[in-house]
């Protein structure tokens, strides 16, 4: 059975030792940092599989932290903002964040969103299909070794990134609601996730597309959802 590493980043201690109360009983094993310089240290020296990332800290917030992670590492990073801080949120999601939990959060919440995070990063082929790899004229996604290119070249997708683009990707001209999307994806009931399903797909569209307001593969329906064209 795998052993799942999580570091906890809130530079309050209270904040710390609760949320590692609960992961314990979850049977993850936790280390803890009280700014993003820490949290790097921690990352350097240990196998994480995923981070709650407090955005408020001294010496380094965790802005300039998850983009700093992103640069090398594509582990699940869970974001824990104060309701004061929407915009940071949304930059969050934009420099590569794959969740966020507003303050004050149920701990149970959180260890559900840290669950389901870590199902998609450790099991990226849950979805069946008969090939491995799915080509899209330039895209190409494959199942096996879990990577992507464009025209040849190798995009680095986070996990959530990931799973969005493989879920369209083998349904081809399908027309997928935000909700389903999220539903399919997220794996629990879709609540208000309109901002964080477009921010993910904006990501997605960035890197896999010359011109991400003119893109020829992930399509807006307007009023409906989104759609890999054939």
């Amino acid at each position: 059975m795998t052993t799942y590493h999580v570091l906890v980043v809130d530079d309050e201690e209270e904040i710390r030792d609760a949320i590692e109360i609960y992961l314990k009983n979850e049977s993850l094993v936790v280390h803890k940092a009280s700014n993003g310089v820490e949290a790097l240290d921690v990352l350097e020296r240990e196998e994480i599989h995923l981070i709650i990332l407090d955005i408020m800290m001294p010496q380094m917030d965790g802005i300039t932290a998850t983009f700093k992670i992103r640069q090398d590492k594509n582990i699940p990073i869970i974001m824990l903002s104060a309701k004061s801080e929407d915009t940071d949120k949304i930059l969050g999601l934009n420099i590569g964040a794959d969740d966020y939990v507003t303050k004050p959060f149920h701990p149970l919440e959180l260890v559900a969103r840290v669950k389901s995070q870590l199902r998609r990063y450790t099991n990226l082929g849950n979805y069946k299909t008969t090939e491995d790899e799915i080509q899209v004229r330039g895209l190409s996604l494959n199942k096996s070794t879990k990577t992507v290119t464009v025209d040849g070249n190798e995009v680095r997708l986070t996990a959530t990134e990931y799973k969005i683009l493989e879920l369209l990707m083998e349904n081809k001209g399908r027309v997928f609601s935000i909700e389903e999307i999220y539903e399919r994806v997220w794996r629990e009931p879709y609540l208000n996730a309109e901002n964080t399903v477009a921010v993910h797909v904006r990501r997605i569209r960035e890197k896999i597309e010359i011109n991400p307001k003119e893109p020829k593969y992930l399509k807006v329906v307007w009023g409906i959802g989104y759609k890999i064209e054939k």
